[in-house]
C-alpha cells in the first residue's frame, strides 16, 4: 500500500492506484464467505441495533433497516451479473420480481432458493415467502425475555430494498415465525424456526399490475 494522495481525503490506494471499484462485477460471483466469519458479524450487527432499542419490535425495526440498503445493492448487482440479457432487466410485473427474489437473491444470499412463495387469500396486496430454517437465526441464542425476536427482520430489510429498487413500493416487510403453529401430534414443528416474510405491496402498484394485465405486459 502507498501512502495517501498529498491533498487528498486522508484514504490510502494501492500502489497500482486502482481501488475496489475498478474491479470486474464478476470477479467474486462465486465467492462464498464462512458461516463462523458471517455468524461472528451478524451478532455484531445485533448487539449494535440492541443499544438504545426500546423493545423488541424496536431492534426488529433496526435490524430491518440494516438489511434494506443492502438489498437496494443487490438488485443492480444481481442483474449486472446475470449472463442472460433478459434476465437482466429490471421485473416490472410482481410476480417475475418475487420470482427473482425466491430465486436469484435467496441463492445469492444462503446457496439455495426459498422455500415456498404463496399469495394472500384475504388480502391481494399482500404475499408470503417462506423459509423453513433461516440461516440468520441458526446461531442465535435468545434470553426469554427476547423470544419473540426474530432476526430475518434483517432478510426483511433486504427485501423491502429489492422491493423499492425495482419501483415496487411496499407498505413494509416483515419477519414472523411460524414454527410453533405447526406443531403435529408429538407436539413437535418439523421447522420450529419456519419463518413467513409478509410482503404488502401499496396500491399504486396494484393498479399498475392491472394496467400491464389488460395490456398484456
Amino acid at each position: 500500500m502507498s501512502s495517501s494522495q498529498p491533498g487528498g481525503s486522508g484514504l490510502r490506494y494501492p500502489s497500482n492506484k486502482k481501488t475496489i471499484y475498478d474491479r470486474n462485477l464478476n470477479r467474486s460471483k462465486n465467492a462464498e464467505l464462512s458461516r463462523a466469519a458471517f455468524a461472528y458479524l451478524f451478532i455484531e450487527m445485533i448487539n449494535l441495533a440492541q443499544k438504545n432499542a426500546k423493545d423488541v419490535g424496536d431492534l426488529e425495526k433496526r435490524l430491518n433497516n440494516q438489511g434494506y440498503p443492502i438489498g437496494v445493492r443487490l438488485l443492480d448487482l444481481l442483474l449486472t451479473r446475470s449472463a442472460n440479457p433478459l434476465a437482466s432487466i429490471r421485473p416490472t410485473r410482481i410476480l417475475p420480481l418475487l420470482q427473482f427474489i425466491a430465486q436469484t437473491l435467496y441463492r445469492h444470499l444462503f446457496g439455495r432458493p426459498a422455500d415456498a412463495l404463496e399469495r394472500s387469500g384475504d388480502d391481494p396486496s399482500q404475499y408470503m415467502l417462506f423459509d423453513n430454517e433461516p440461516m440468520v437465526n441458526t446461531y442465535i441464542s435468545l434470553p426469554r425475555e427476547m423470544s419473540n425476536l426474530n432476526c430475518a427482520a434483517f432478510v426483511a430489510g433486504i427485501i423491502e430494498g429489492v422491493c423499492d429498487g425495482a419501483g415496487f413500493a411496499t407498505e413494509g416487510v416483515t419477519a414472523h415465525s411460524v414454527g410453533a403453529q405447526e406443531e403435529g401430534k408429538e407436539g413437535k414443528a418439523m421447522w420450529p424456526g419456519k419463518t413467513v416474510f409478509l410482503i404488502k405491496f401499496k396500491r399504486e402498484v396494484l393498479e399498475r399490475e392491472e394496467i400491464l394485465a389488460r395490456g398484456g405486459g
